[in-house]
């Protein structure tokens, strides 16, 4: 049976906290916000770039709804942390280590196959995730989900379909789709690896059990690898930090340009 391994002790992050805030569902709802602002930055990279018009398309929408998803979650977060805050500060005027989002979605576009790998490893635990979130005793989280879940079912029956398509199709195909995984699968486990913090928010009966999402995450990907003919990775080596503020040197590149404008022009209205 496939498993996404976790790490075997939760891991100590020396790197800023983000401000206390009055909810304990602060830093996990920044956390999600995070989550989704970075991966639609990197999908939108890829307009004007896709392989044929119909995908280069695809790729923005699913861009498009993730930022929409993000606006959510910072508007959120920031009515949580009762600062002052707006979404526009949380989004643009924080460094790369506050950052919560987990290591697989900074990653760089890479081809098609390796974007498309990205995109199916989240797409399979964000729909998840969210069908729980939507049950969850939090109603604005549970409204966020619910709304953003047609969306995310899509973004992974397309990922899924193309994973499909790329690992039993061409040599060629095939050979880009497995080089994708060798690179990507080391950053799954993290998705379903819950740090303290998340433990902490489950025992308070706020988040999802992440055992739970693992195993239904593993259960959809070994079906869908099975159709693609493509072999589970076995690699052990896994790569955490992301969530604990402790990222790759790719994440610092993307926020440098995600966030030029309102830096260099601060207070910048449209």
């Amino acid at each position: 049976m496939l498993r996404l391994m976790t790490p075997t002790q939760p891991e100590v992050s020396a790197v800023p906290t983000p401000p206390p805030a009055s909810n304990p569902l602060f830093p996990f709802v920044l956390q999600l916000a995070d989550t989704s602002l970075i991966l639609a930055h990197r999908l939108s990279e890829w307009c004007g770039h896709g392989p044929v018009l119909e995908q280069d398309l695809a790729l923005a929408n699913i861009a498009l709804d993730l930022l929409g998803e993000a606006r959510s979650y910072y508007q959120y977060a920031a009515e949580l942390e009762g600062q002052g805050r707006t979404e526009d500060d949380l989004a643009y005027l924080r460094s790369a280590v506050e950052y919560r989002n987990p290591l697989l979605v900074e990653q760089p576009n890479g081809d098609f196959a390796h974007t498309i790998v990205r995109q199916f490893l989240f797409d399979v635990f964000h729909y998840e995730l969210l069908i729980e979130l939507k049950a969850g005793p939090d109603t604005q989280l549970a409204a966020i989900a619910e709304k953003s879940l047609k969306e995310a079912a899509y973004h992974r029956k397309w990922s899924a379909e193309w994973m499909i398509r790329l690992g039993d199709g061409t040599p060629e195909s095939r050979q880009r789709i497995e080089k994708a995984l060798r690179t990507l699968w080391r950053y799954a486990a993290e998705l379903t690896s819950p740090t303290p913090l998340e433990l902490d928010l489950h025992t308070l009966g706020l988040v999802p059990d992440y055992a739970e999402l693992q195993a239904r995450a593993a259960a959809y990907i070994t079906h869908v690898f099975a159709e693609a003919t493509l072999p589970v990775p076995t690699e052990a080596f896994r790569q955490p930090g992301g969530k604990l503020g402790r990222h790759s040197e790719h994440l610092g590149y993307l926020l440098a340009e995600l966030q030029y404008m309102q830096r260099t022009y601060p207070g910048l209205t449209w």
